[in-house]
């Protein structure tokens, strides 16, 4: 488990640091059986999403209804897709006070750190009166999707709901998968509800993905779709991509971990399985420049797995994507870092901030032994919607910004067009658009009669 950088190649370090992109994801024997068994033939998931995508674009709720059924177990009607008011107020009675008022206080570190990433419009007056500026209009109608399975993921609730209501979109629809009892888990409306959410859908799946960004006789278009989901969610956000916009296409989740001799091997080691008890596709890394702190950590690991309950899906993402990798110094850790482009890093050093500067590609960045990547996840107040797959060498965590669009303002005077317009002749007369040139020049020409 425990590798040194020297032993090994430039190319097999990258390698063993950069993570399969989603069109390289090799499908399981399972996964063949399953859509053999659904589907009647075997398929990719490619072809799969893009089945499902064709026909709730050609039969509206009947389609989304049928592949509720077939697919989650759920027994919907087009009356039934939206969560109900009575549901609504059931669903808040259910759940304890002390959740509530944890939702609460994450709700309000969350707002308070998003509304510091809104940006503003802007107008400036140049020489000759010309007027250029900026124009910020939030979305009209955002869809939140929020993956199903074993646990509700309510914080995933809030760190998509709540930038987006800051931002002022009108409507924020959630959709999210119920199973055979048609119902939603109570802290997942719970959830919605403190988070300011307008409506609820009960699909999940390819099929969600295709409702939100097609519409049917019941269920509205919307401008973007956010949030996580698995490899058939991301295939379809990808597949509607441009008719919506997306914020990222997630893959399974992961952590790099730079650490010194000063950090806890029981801390790291915690850190490390924090992010393999999500899915056995997750990574866990560390880097350290101490042999010492490398065995204890292994050694940590090892133990602390056997205390989880989720330990078979951490122990498999453990065995397959954990990595423990002693560098010469943290200079060539952070290095190393900057390759693999990780969704969380941790700095568990002696002097994080002064190693801040080495760091370019990461999607949050925790600083020191305390603040640790589930703190982020749940309560701090910056988004844990973040770039995966070595996607932080160019994208961004979700914010504020992604719930809103720029509009540049441009007013030109006569003088400005005087001054401008022969230079902008120039060039659309170079690109051979002789129409972009003519526009401009018969108004220098009525200029100059006057």
């Amino acid at each position: 488990m425990i590798s040194r950088s020297w032993e090994l190649t430039e190319d097999e370090l990258r390698k063993l640091l950069t993570r399969p992109f989603i069109d390289q994801v090799e499908v399981s024997t399972t996964f063949n059986q399953r859509t053999q068994a659904v589907w009647g033939e075997p398929l990719s998931p490619q072809e799969v999403v893009a089945r499902i995508l064709g026909q709730v674009q050609d039969r509206g709720n009947e389609a989304v209804i049928e592949l509720a059924a077939k697919l989650d177990g759920a027994k919907l009607t087009a009356e039934t897709l939206w969560v109900s008011e009575g549901e609504w107020e059931a669903a808040l009675e259910q759940v304890s006070d002390d959740f509530v008022q944890a939702l609460k206080t994450a709700c309000e570190n969350i707002r308070h750190y998003h509304e510091q990433q809104k940006p503003q419009s802007w107008v400036t007056v140049e020489t000759d009166g010309i007027v250029l500026g900026q124009k910020v209009t939030p979305l009209d109608r955002v869809g939140v999707y929020v993956p199903g399975g074993s646990a509700p993921l309510v914080s995933t609730v809030l760190m998509c709901a709540i930038p987006a209501k800051v931002a002022k979109v009108r409507e924020v629809i959630m959709a999210s998968p119920v199973g055979k009892s048609g119902t939603m888990d109570p802290h997942i409306l719970a959830a919605a509800h403190l988070a300011g959410v307008d409506r609820v859908l009960k699909i999940g799946g390819a099929q969600a993905i295709a409702a939100l960004a097609y519409g049917t006789e019941t269920i509205p278009t919307v401008d973007k779709i956010v949030g996580p989901g698995n490899i058939f969610v991301t295939l379809a956000k990808k597949m509607v991509y441009g008719r919506v916009g997306i914020e990222s296409l997630a893959g399974p989740s992961e952590i790099l971990i730079i650490a010194d001799q000063t950090a806890d091997p029981r801390y790291v080691a915690a850190d490390l399985l924090s992010q393999a008890e999500h899915d056995p596709e997750a990574a866990a890394i560390l880097l350290t420049d101490s042999e010492q702190l490398a065995e204890q950590v292994e050694s940590q690991v090892l133990e602390q797995l056997e205390g989880l309950g989720r330990r078979s899906i951490a122990r498999l993402s453990w065995e397959k994507n954990g990595i423990i990798l002693v560098c010469r110094n943290l200079e060539e850790a952070a290095g190393w870092a900057n390759v693999c482009a990780p969704e969380h890093l941790e700095l568990c050093v002696a002097n994080p901030f002064g190693m801040l500067h080495l760091i370019r590609h990461a999607g949050a960045i925790f600083l020191g032994h305390i603040g640790c990547e589930p703190i982020g996840d749940y309560i701090a107040g910056p988004n844990h919607v973040l770039p995966t797959n070595g996607t932080a060498r160019f994208s961004s965590p979700l914010g504020t910004e992604d719930f809103l669009k720029r509009s540049s303002i441009i007013s030109y005077t006569e003088a400005g067009l005087a001054r401008f317009g022969p230079g902008a002749i120039k060039l659309a007369t170079v690109e051979g658009l002789d129409a972009h040139a003519n526009a401009i020049r018969v108004r220098l020409e009525a200029l100059d009669k006057k």
